[in-house]
């Protein structure tokens, strides 16, 4: 008889802790207090308008990109850490992550056309000069000037609306090049058309700014890597900031080992070849070059990093602005830079202009005490005939030739030259 009341308390505890357990599973409130563990919040990333410049539109770059931003579909490195902070505005470029799906992420760079305390420079000398006074609607200031008024009347990109602008590829213009720069103007829908009724007033605008505080993304849309232009791929643009495919500079492999400097030399003169000979008849040089000119994709691809310091001349149209026509200045010419700078004239830039300056700041840096003798001293010796102009009977193509044949059979052909690998194995162009 105990042993039957013992057993029926039992199963009355149990059916009574069964009730508990369920009357708390239907109770949300009481099922939350007494979990053990809170659900995952997902950390979210929060953009200020003023770290990307959105605040400064229109007189900004472009918003191509900005949904990719705020979707978290670009995050910069150190987003890929637990503490999810923005890095330094002061920056000029950041390394970032890109991505289309979600799963897969490749590296980007994203960049300001100028350092921000130029920026805040130019945006105040806007103010003062245009309105008087420290602070302004910069758009506003922009659009009454007499030069934005012009290109609000103006059905197509002319020369005497670029004129006096600060940008090396605008100083010796040609109808077919500003033709091109509407025609691809990449943070517009496409319209195919050398006329600018495609263009609102704001598309004018952020046209404007861009050729005027640097024309580093107008050329990378212009001459896609797609179409075997040197350039890094363009993908959009968010207020100040430019977003591009990643490239690591070049001052990165000044101590490669000798096969990966030979080649990316060689890289380099095939590039200033093409600079000066292509099937559209465009003569590019540069203005300045610097080890962060050009950078290097992951693949071993040599390009240029920063086109912001390279100038147009159109060998099948020329110049269409004489020299004397570049001395016209307003606030667009001076955003970036002293507005007392003396243009370059269209007449004075020669072929050797962009071999001599490389052969003068670069290539003794990558190839410097790399190889055995004698080559190294015909190596030495070279960039130093280089350096001095050349001689005046050597042409620029000649002078790359010679030079290339030096550096030919010193590359190797392996898995660390992606871009030619392996390729290079079955051919006698390698």
């Amino acid at each position: 008889m105990g042993r039957w009341i013992c057993c029926l308390c039992s199963r009355v505890a149990d059916s009574l802790m069964l009730l508990l357990v369920l009357a708390l599973s239907c109770n949300p409130s009481t099922a939350a207090t007494a979990s053990p563990s809170a659900p995952h919040t997902k950390p979210s990333y929060s953009f200020g308008r003023t770290f990307l410049g959105l605040d400064k539109c229109n007189a900004c770059i472009g918003t191509s990109i900005c949904k990719k931003f705020f979707k978290e579909e670009i995050r910069f490195d150190t987003w890929l850490s637990s503490r999810l902070k923005l890095p330094p505005s002061y920056l000029l470029s950041y390394s970032g992550n890109y991505t289309d799906d979600a799963k897969s992420w490749r590296l980007v760079d994203i960049t300001r056309l100028t350092s921000k305390y130029r920026h805040d420079r130019a945006d105040k000398r806007i103010c003062t000069s245009l309105l008087k006074t420290k602070t302004c609607s910069l758009e506003r200031a922009l659009r009454r000037t007499h030069r934005f008024q012009k290109w609000l009347r103006a059905k197509r990109l002319t020369p005497d609306l670029v004129q006096g602008l600060s940008s090396p590829m605008l100083r010796c213009p040609s109808q077919r090049l500003l033709d091109r720069i509407v025609r691809r103007y990449a943070e517009v829908p496409d319209a195919g058309s050398i006329y600018m009724d495609h263009l609102t007033d704001r598309d004018k605008l952020r046209l404007l700014y861009t050729l005027s505080v640097n024309s580093h993304p107008i050329l990378l849309q212009i001459f896609p890597d797609v179409e075997g232009w040197p350039f890094p791929r363009y993908l959009g643009s968010c207020g100040r900031l430019v977003v591009s495919a990643s490239t690591r500079p070049l001052r990165d492999f000044y101590g490669a080992a000798p096969e990966v400097a030979a080649d990316l030399a060689l890289q380099l003169l095939a590039v200033l070849r093409s600079m000066g000979t292509n099937d559209l008849n465009y003569f590019f040089y540069f203005t300045h070059v610097d080890a962060g000119t050009f950078g290097v994709f992951s693949n071993g691809h040599l390009f240029i990093r920063d086109a912001s310091t390279l100038g147009i001349i159109d060998k099948e149209e020329g110049s269409q602005l004489i020299d004397g026509q570049q001395e016209y200045k307003d606030i667009f010419s001076c955003l970036t830079v002293d507005c007392q700078s003396a243009f370059v004239s269209c007449n004075s830039i020669r072929e050797k202009h962009s071999l001599v300056m490389v052969c003068q700041e670069l290539l003794p840096k990558l190839l410097k005490g790399k190889f055995l003798q004698p080559v190294q001293e015909k190596i030495d010796s070279f960039l130093q005939h280089c350096a001095n102009g050349l001689a005046k009977d050597q042409g620029v193509n000649k002078a790359v030739a010679e030079l290339a044949e030096i550096l030919k059979p010193l590359r190797s052909c392996d898995s660390r030259f992606a871009y030619r690998y392996p390729d290079c194995k079955y051919s006698d162009k390698y």
